[in-house]
């Protein structure tokens, strides 16, 4: 130990003694030289001492290496409490990767990242395009396309276009459901100037639908500039679909459109309605949404869950009773029972995923083919807990099937799943698994969220410094001993009787008096006489025999 401080010692004499003869410019340089070694190096050089985690987390050198990286990026395009940083690892970790499913050969690929992409935030696939959101509010959609192999299966082609779909985006959506064959309209929440381009502009929030096919813009509708809103999902089948919005204050407007209306070049005026979530609780603030096209899920501010299910079989796989159902009322709230905070929801067909504030990952609804993790094939009418998981970075529920994206240790990150196992929807097990297994499935660095086609098993990375779930420690239990039965304080009498008595014949009598005062069964009673008996028949002293 006096050898490691000493050398420390002369080490930082001698970094001292270089800074008084340069003058000062040695931090300068050393700034500029550590600007242009690789993210992950300079992330390691900055982990060996102090002196140079202070050179390399400096905003300058992070500045420098995000113009390397992304030369075309603003300031504007920035934030946080280190800007410069954090923009530079969501362009160096940014990657969009898949996994296709059918074939032979299982490897994970990389698609075509946009060059003007800050980051990634979102993403969403389609029938023939991926849709990508960065943290600068624009939505990229790259082209794909799906064609077949010598061996007559299909496999899936890299990217071979991206473009810009649109900029000013706050969030975008599409058809809820899991097979991307519905997915034809793309519905984009964004801010937009009215008035002109000039100073006393006004932004307003407006929903603007594009064809996902060729990217072209069919509807459009703007809203107040005082309704400001921060995320849309979809509720519905196409010619009955309701379009929510949450806005910035936590409330719930919804309306509703028609699809095959879409596309006739006309103008109608939609009604905007407040959401019976917010009209009967309004003292509740949201926080996020999840949705189905059956169902949509509410989590508040203070971490409660609210459903409202649509259909009644969805309401018999996800609550086992139709009792309290209403088909007349189908808005109407309805609470989840959970014993901390909800961080995250994750919404399937007829099952759910919740991630709480400890990391704990809990699955309620429909487990015919093991999609809930839980070991068995058991419907769960409430949220059980998934034992062994903790502290995800994604869940993600689909069809017949549960992923999850656990965060990276000492071996990296892996992705876990459970259920059906059909069309090679998990990779490593045909068969399924109704406990969550590992796949066999290569992570990419800063992997952050997952989703799951019929074609592909999508991976999403772009590590943000300042994203990061925060989960709590779970306080140490503090239970009190259960209280002693009457039968333990009736074999503790009996066990000092026992002790008192010197001779077998009348631990024996003691013995069969507890057998009798014991609460055991008629059967174990006889057994447990019958061998006593027997031990005292063997124990009892016999007399010599005649003319010895």
């Amino acid at each position: 130990m006096g050898d490691r401080r000493a050398a420390r010692r002369l080490r930082r004499r001698r970094l001292q003694r270089f800074s008084r003869l340069s003058g000062g410019e040695e931090a300068v340089g050393l700034d500029h030289i550590v600007s242009f070694l690789p993210v992950r190096d300079a992330v390691a050089l900055g982990q060996t001492c102090r002196y140079f985690r202070q050179v390399c987390d400096s905003e300058g050198v992070w500045r420098r290496v995000c113009r390397r990286l992304c030369p075309r990026l603003r300031r504007e395009g920035t934030a946080g409490a280190r800007p410069w940083k954090r923009a530079a690892i969501l362009n160096y970790t940014k990657g969009l990767y898949f996994q296709t499913f059918g074939g032979r050969r299982r490897c994970l690929g990389k698609s075509v990242a946009p060059l003007l992409a800050h980051g990634y935030r979102k993403f969403l696939p389609a029938k023939e395009h991926v849709f990508v959101l960065d943290h600068g509010g624009t939505l990229f959609f790259l082209r794909s396309a799906l064609v077949a192999s010598p061996l007559g299966q299909l496999q899936w082609r890299r990217a071979c276009r991206c473009g810009v779909l649109c900029r000013g985006a706050k969030d975008f959506t599409t058809d809820p459901r899991s097979d991307t064959a519905y997915r034809k309209y793309v519905y984009v929440l964004a801010a937009r100037a009215q008035g002109g381009a000039g100073p006393g502009a006004r932004l307003c929030d407006c929903v603007e639908v594009y064809l996902q096919a060729s990217g072209q813009r069919v509807f459009r509708m703007t809203f107040h500039a005082a309704m400001a809103f921060k995320q849309l999902v979809l509720v519905g089948q196409e010619t009955e679909r309701s379009l929510l919005l949450l806005t910035e204050h936590g409330k719930i407007y919804s309306l509703t459109v028609n699809e095959a209306q879409l596309e006739q070049p006309r103008a109608y005026t939609v009604q905007l309605a407040l959401r019976k979530v917010s009209r009967s609780l309004p003292h509740v603030a949201v926080r996020a949404m999840a949705s189905n096209r059956s169902s949509a899920a509410y989590l508040t501010e203070k971490g409660a869950v609210y459903f409202e299910v649509h259909a009644p079989g969805v309401y018999r796989d996800l609550f086992g009773t139709l009792q309290a159902f209403d088909p007349l009322d189908v808005q109407m709230p309805l609470a989840l029972s959970l014993p901390a905070k909800v961080l995250s929801c994750a919404l399937g067909y007829n099952h759910l995923g919740l991630v709480d504030e400890f990391g704990r990952i809990f699955m309620q609804g429909n487990n015919r083919f093991g999609q809930l993790g839980t070991g068995d094939k058991i419907d769960r009418a409430e949220p059980a807990q998934v034992h062994g998981l903790k502290r995800p970075l994604d869940v993600w529920c689909g069809l017949n099937h549960s992923l999850v994206l656990m965060g990276g240790g000492a071996l990296g990150q892996d992705v876990l799943g459970c259920g059906c196992g059909a069309g090679g929807r998990l990779p490593g097990w045909p068969k399924g698994s109704a406990a969550f297994v590992k796949l066999h499935v290569k992570v990419p660095l800063g992997a952050r969220s997952l989703c799951s086609t019929r074609e592909c098993l999508y991976l999403l990375s772009s590590h943000d410094i300042e994203g990061l779930p925060s989960y709590r420690e779970l306080p140490p239990r503090r239970a009190a001993p259960p209280p002693e039965s009457p039968g333990a304080q009736a074999c503790e009498r009996y066990l000092s009787q026992l002790q008192g008595c010197p001779t077998l014949a009348g631990r024996l009598a003691a013995l069969k008096e507890a057998v009798g005062a014991l609460p055991l069964l008629a059967c174990q009673k006889d057994f447990l006489w019958g061998a006593l008996e027997l031990i005292q028949h063997v124990a009892r002293p016999r007399s010599p025999p005649a003319g010895s």
